[in-house]
C-alpha cells in the first residue's frame, strides 16, 4: 500500500511541516508518494527539504512532478530534478536540462555538501554573484560581503563537522512582496544526519540537563556557540551566523528532531522556539538577508 503525501501549493520552511506531519506517523520502509503536482512555488528550503526527506527513507518514494510548466522549468534550473532522480521516482513529465539562459534568481544551484572542499567550491562559486547583489539589490555596506561568505561557510561546514552524511545548500534572491515588498536572499542548508541533539551528545563527558530534548540542544548550540569539540573555537560558526544576521536585519531559523529555533527580526512575526514539531532527522538551517530600508545597520 502507497500513501499520498500532498505538498502544500507554496512550499517553504513553514508550510514543509505540513509534510513532514503526514510523514512522520508512517515507519521508514513505508512506500509513499510525494505528491507535488500542484506546487505553484517552493523556496530554497522547500527544495533542499523535499531531497533530505527521500534520503530518511528505507524505501525509495515516488514523486509526482509540479504540473505548472513555470514551476517545473524553476525546479530544474535549481539543479532540483538532477538530484532528484538519484533519490525518488519521478512521476510526471519535467525538463530533463536545466535551462541556463536569461536571467535567474538562482544564485547557487541546489548542490551536495559532504566534505570540506566542497563548502570551499560553494563559497569560490557565489562570491562574485554575490557581492553584486548584496551592494547593487540589498543595499549594504561593502563589509556585509564578506560576512555573508563566512555565514554561508560556517552554516555549510556543520553539514561536514557534525551531521555523518552529506547534506544540500543552495542559495536564491527574489522580491518577497508577501511578507516584506523587498528583496531578498535566502540561503537554505539541509541534512538528514545526526542532528544536534545527538551531536552534542556524543562530547566528551556530557551531562544533560534536566530539561535535555531537541529544544535544549537548539538553545546550547545556537544561543550559547556549545560544540561536542573540546576546542573552544569550535562551534562558534552559527553564533557567528547569528550575529552577522542579527547585525543587517535578517532572520536565522535552525530545525532539529522536534524543534525549531529562530533569530526573528522586527518584520517577522514567527516566534523564536517552537517545540513538539513532527520528529525529522539531522538540521535544517535558513537565513534570510533582506533589502535595507534606509539608515545604517544597528551596531
Amino acid at each position: 500500500m502507497t500513501t499520498v503525501i500532498t505538498v502544500p501549493p507554496s512550499l517553504d520552511d513553514q508550510s514543509f511541516e505540513q509534510v513532514l506531519d503526514q510523514v512522520a506517523p508512517l515507519p521508514s520502509e513505508a512506500k509513499l508518494l510525494v505528491d507535488a503536482r500542484h506546487v505553484r512555488w517552493a523556496s530554497p528550503y522547500g527544495l533542499t527539504a523535499l531531497l533530505t526527506l527521500a534520503q530518511t527513507r528505507s524505501e525509495r518514494p515516488t514523486l509526482a512532478v509540479p504540473e505548472l510548466d513555470e514551476t517545473a522549468s524553476y525546479w530544474a534550473r535549481t539543479a532540483f530534478f538532477q538530484h532528484a532522480e538519484g533519490l525518488y521516482d519521478l512521476r510526471g513529465s519535467y525538463p530533463k536540462r536545466r535551462d541556463g539562459g536569461g536571467e535567474s534568481n538562482v544564485l547557487l544551484e541546489i548542490t551536495p555538501i559532504g566534505k570540506s572542499d566542497d563548502v570551499h567550491t560553494v563559497v569560490g562559486r557565489i562570491e562574485e554573484r554575490a557581492q553584486q547583489i548584496i551592494k547593487t539589490e540589498l543595499n549594504l555596506e561593502s563589509k556585509a560581503i564578506i560576512g555573508f561568505s563566512m555565514t554561508l561557510s560556517e552554516i555549510c561546514q556543520n553539514i561536514t563537522e557534525h551531521a555523518g552524511q552529506p547534506g544540500w545548500v543552495a542559495v536564491q534572491s527574489y522580491r518577497w512582496t508577501k511578507r516584506l515588498g523587498r528583496r531578498v536572499v535566502v540561503i537554505a542548508v539541509c541534512d538528514a544526519g545526526l542532528g544536534f541533539r545527538r551531536s552534542l551528545e556524543s562530547a566528551p563527558g556530557h551531562v544533560p540537563s534536566a530539561r535535555w530534548d531537541d529544544a535544549a540542544a537548539l538553545e546550547e548550540a545556537v544561543i550559547r556557540g556549545v560544540s561536542r569539540f573540546r576546542d573552544r573555537s569550535r562551534g562558534q560558526g552559527l553564533a557567528g551566523a547569528r550575529n552577522y544576521v542579527g547585525r543587517w536585519k535578517g532572520k536565522l531559523s535552525v530545525r532539529s528532531g522536534t524543534a525549531r529555533i529562530s533569530i526573528v527580526p522586527p518584520w517577522d512575526d514567527d516566534v523564536p522556539l517552537d517545540e513538539g514539531l513532527a520528529p525529522f532527522p539531522g538540521a535544517q538551517v535558513q537565513v534570510i538577508l533582506p533589502e535595507a530600508q534606509g539608515g545604517a545597520p544597528d551596531r
